[in-house]
């Protein structure tokens, strides 16, 4: 049998920090204070949006509020062991950043990464949940499905970090997400049979995660062939020796690599967290964060018109069939969101009429920002359940006229302007969490990326290569709103420098990162279904 941990722990690792300056403070205070910092922080930000909109949080409440985020910046944290680090990983093995200033110079620009992101990532994974979980997120069902979900994400990071594999903490998070909506769906009768897994929104990001690394692979090939071709200088295709820096302009390639992962990590895989942080806040505390009250007042009249515009092209289909009541609509709508069906004109009646009464509520108060707090749960759950099934009627693909389909397409704008959004402070405190996991576990990936990959040392021109393809895909990914693994596509790259060198590849570690990507889906579904069960059960 295959014994991962014996495999990792054959050399000694080759990188080794610099002598810490004594310092008065220990290193472990030094560690203690930005997390302390970062915490205060996010506890004065969810305090002051509380009392903008005049809801101050329940004690209770906010504390509950304090755990489950403690739970979801933990996830990132732990995401900074793996995935971070892979950023840092060829400009410390390389030797052309000292490991501190490496680790800070990524952390910036995962930051500023994180700030430029789209949230579309985030909402992606997100769509990923069951229906009814999403629409009662406040419920004990729905704290049950955050907690065993990040909980069981970060039980399996902390496992493969132990044993130095490069693990996708993506693979890990959709796996957890995955096993909660089995579990939702095995756990309910017949009779009150609940949606479990969108598999189509699965299959989606299925094919991101498993075709990535192959295009890191391929491309990262490639692009050694190309410089071999075109840089001829011998210093680019040199392994590090010593601990000596490479010349100063494979330093600057080598920086900018890991400057361009560093920024596409931080917009796709700090998202990833984001969305569910989002979840999170909006069960707790719907008030303050069920809707983005920072809309624009003068972006209102806009908003308006796209939902009547909404409204008339679902009456077009409706061919005069009614609704009873608003509640009868939105049962209806939910069941043909969960069945991802809407070709009935009763269907179309429906969404009409719950278009209508998103429109009318804003409307009755002048913005998103002035409807009470009331009613702002309910509010945003008829824009996911109308949003859900205009997605619905796109992946249709009806041919539908042009005026229609700009209509749907202005109607769906605004309801994700209005719904999908991520305030400043979620992005900061999760950049923080990452850089901060960076800090801590950057060692064990550095060592396999830079030497148990290949049978050689990676070059300075191989790390560039990797570094560069892994940047570019990512950054397209997150542009398209595709979870990818940083982990799988650094490491898929670095195996294609190796493979197009001709320096064959340990594949002692590859059978161990294969296991791991192989396993990390069947392992986490499991763990977080159990968690899921258990939870259920308490809460």
């Amino acid at each position: 049998m295959f014994d991962a941990s014996a495999e990792f722990r054959k050399s000694e690792p080759v990188v080794t920090p610099p002598e810490p300056r004594k310092s008065r403070l220990s290193p472990s205070l030094l560690f203690i204070i930005p997390i302390l910092l970062g915490l205060l922080y996010v506890g004065f930000c969810v305090h002051e949006d509380a009392l903008a909109i005049g809801q101050p949080i329940a004690v209770g409440a906010f504390l509950f509020l304090g755990l489950a985020l403690l739970i979801a910046f933990g996830f990132e944290f732990v995401n900074g062991f793996h995935d971070t680090a892979n950023a840092v990983a060829t400009v410390i093995y390389t030797h052309s950043m000292k490991p501190l200033t490496a680790v800070i110079w990524s952390g910036v620009f995962n930051f500023l990464g994180v700030l430029a992101s789209t949230g579309a990532v985030a909402y992606g994974i997100v769509l990923l949940l069951p229906v009814e979980l999403i629409l009662q997120v406040g419920t004990g069902a729905g704290y049950a499905m955050i907690f065993a979900l990040l909980i069981s994400a970060i039980i399996w990071n902390l496992g493969t970090w132990m044993l130095g594999i490069p693990n996708s903490s993506s693979h890990a998070l959709i796996g957890s997400i995955m096993g909660v909506g089995i579990a939702n769906q095995l756990m309910t009768s017949a009779v009150n049979a609940t949606s479990g897994i969108d598999w189509t929104q699965a299959a989606k990001i299925g094919k991101a995660l498993i075709f990535s690394p192959l295009i890191g692979f391929v491309a990262a090939g490639l692009l050694l062939f190309a410089m071999k071709l075109l840089i001829r200088n011998p210093k680019l295709y040199e392994a590090p020796v010593g601990e000596a820096p490479p010349p100063l302009w494979i330093r600057a390639t080598l920086i900018a690599a890991c400057t361009g992962v560093s920024f596409a990590h931080g917009g796709n895989d700090g998202q990833k967290g984001m969305g569910l942080i989002m979840i999170i806040l909006i069960g707790v505390a719907p008030a303050t964060y069920a809707l983005n009250r920072a809309l624009p007042d003068a972006h209102q009249p806009a908003y308006i018109a796209t939902l009547q515009a909404g409204e008339a092209a679902f009456a077009a289909h409706a061919n005069g069939a009614t609704v009873p009541t608003l509640d009868i609509a939105r049962s209806a709508v939910n069941a043909a969101v969960r069945a991802r069906k809407i070709d009935t004109p009763d269907l179309y009646a429906a969404l009409a009429m719950m278009t209508n009464r998103i429109e009318t509520e804003i409307t009755a108060h002048g913005a998103i920002r002035n409807v009470p707090a009331a009613d702002m749960s309910q509010l945003r759950n008829d824009m996911y359940l109308v949003n859900g099934a205009v997605g619905i009627l796109k992946s249709a693909k009806t041919g539908a006229p042009e005026a229609e389909t700009k209509a749907i397409d202005g109607l769906q704008k605004t309801l994700n302007d209005m719904t999908r959004y991520i305030p400043d402070w979620v992005k900061v405190a999760t950049a923080l969490a990452l850089g901060l996991g960076t800090m801590v576990g950057w060692r064990r990936i550095v060592v396999t990326v830079g030497e148990k990959i290949g049978n050689s040392k990676m070059t300075y021109g191989q790390g560039a290569a990797a570094g560069i393809v892994a940047a570019v895909t990512i950054f397209a990914a997150e542009r398209l709103g595709l979870p990818v693994s940083t982990t799988h596509i650094l490491s898929g790259g670095v195996a294609g420098t190796m493979t197009a060198n001709r320096s064959g590849l340990q594949w002692s570690t590859i059978r161990g990162i294969a296991m791991a990507w192989v396993l990390t889906l069947p392992a986490t579904i499991v763990i977080a279904g159990a968690l899921y069960f258990v939870l259920r059960q308490v809460l």
